[in-house]
């Protein structure tokens, strides 16, 4: 929440302004003050810090300074808006239940709900809901870069983006994988969830036979976008429970969705053995992440990234496998059916839609926001 009375506005952000610094800079000289140490308030002030009089060219105003990816509700006293950066990275989908209108990142959402799919917000685009009804204001885009992560692992199975469901999409992935990178082994383990499709097509194409070989602790939440290498250590252990009767003395095709920092794979790989598995073939959705993601998601250093510091056999080993194949970009392409010039690759290729400063510390601006915080509290004591 920002601003009072009728300025007033809350805001909901999905993705990472890699100029928020900068615009914090700003907006503290403009006299502006923070509650968090969030990009999202920057986002709000700069909203609120527009001279112009209506909400959509005050949106507009503030989507022309932002660099960076973001999908936005934001809500003032009688409208709601929908917002969608020009470049894509972020999805954001509209909907429709009994006369009203909902947003949401994905379509699954709506089924939840039963509310009725209608299409995705266009990058660059800003929705206006109100009493009167939906307008749509168009904005520019020069190109999309939507994040191949959505169709890999952030999305759930379940949800549509960009005309394609995912989960038939992730088993075209595991097919692929099957094709690039075959072996002979007695079962087919997709690391659930975010890899389950994935293993069904790896076992459609490759013919060995398919067993849930790990069960997912729901409770534990995604282990790589922790900040703290503790807590991913902890949640790693929380996370997965192999099934011994059906692994002991199998040759295993494990299947996942990426190795981001190598702090998964190698903890299942040993619970795996400890369970009896013979033999254990990772096969990775993903291609090598060698690149750091300024976009909303935190791997923000390449010294975190072990796909940056090994190769290929030499993560076998760190990972205690028996051999190690990834996903090359043109097979992920091609499971995904869509055309490369509409994604964000930058994790796998280095080649940013937008310039960044690759010594970018994503934890620079929270550091800053919170000294600003602590400075104006014991300046109001």
């Amino acid at each position: 929440f920002s601003g009072k009375g009728n300025n007033a506005i809350a805001i909901a952000h999905n993705g990472n302004i890699v100029n928020a610094e900068h615009l914090f800079e700003q907006l503290c000289e403009q006299g502006y003050t923070f509650q968090s140490s969030t990009d999202s308030e920057v986002i709000a002030n700069l909203v609120l810090s527009s001279p112009e009089y209506k909400w959509v060219d005050k949106i507009r105003y503030a989507m022309n300074r932002l660099r960076g990816a973001y999908s936005l509700t934001l809500l003032t006293k009688d409208t709601l808006f929908a917002v969608r950066g020009s470049l894509g990275v972020r999805p954001l989908c509209l909907g429709q239940i009994d006369g009203g209108w909902v947003i949401a990142s994905e379509t699954c959402a709506l089924d939840h709900i039963g509310a009725n799919f209608i299409r995705e917000v266009e990058p660059g685009e800003i929705v206006k809901i109100d009493g009167n009804g939906i307008e749509s204001y168009p904005g520019k885009s020069n190109r999309r870069a939507l994040c191949i992560f959505e169709f890999i692992y952030f999305a759930r199975p379940d949800s549509v983006i960009s005309d394609q469901l995912l989960s038939p999409a992730r088993q075209e992935m595991g097919a692929g994988l099957a094709v690039e990178h075959p072996v002979d082994a007695d079962l087919v383990v997709g690391v659930p969830d975010s890899a389950t499709s994935a293993g069904i097509g790896y076992a459609r194409q490759s013919g060995i036979p398919i067993g849930e070989g790990l069960i997912r602790n729901r409770y534990a939440g995604r282990t790589f976008i922790e900040p703290d290498q503790r807590i991913r250590d902890l949640g790693v252990k929380l996370k997965f429970n192999p099934l011994p009767r059906m692994l002991k003395n199998k040759r295993l095709v494990v299947v996942d969705d990426s190795i981001v920092r190598g702090t998964t794979t190698p903890s299942v790989i040993k619970e795996l053995r400890r369970a009896g598995a013979k033999e254990i073939h990772m096969r990775i959705c993903a291609p090598p992440i060698r690149y750091p993601c300024f976009f909303g998601v935190d791997m923000a250093t390449r010294s975190e990234l072990i796909a940056a510091q090994k190769s290929t056999p030499q993560i076998c080993r760190f990972i205690d496998a028996d051999s190690l194949g990834y996903l090359s970009i043109d097979g992920l392409l091609k499971a995904v059916a869509l055309p490369k010039d509409q994604f964000c690759l930058a994790c796998f290729t280095g080649e940013y839609p937008i310039p960044v400063q690759l010594e970018m510390d994503k934890l620079a601006l929270e550091t800053m926001l919170l000294q600003h915080q602590v400075l104006s509290q014991a300046g109001r004591r």
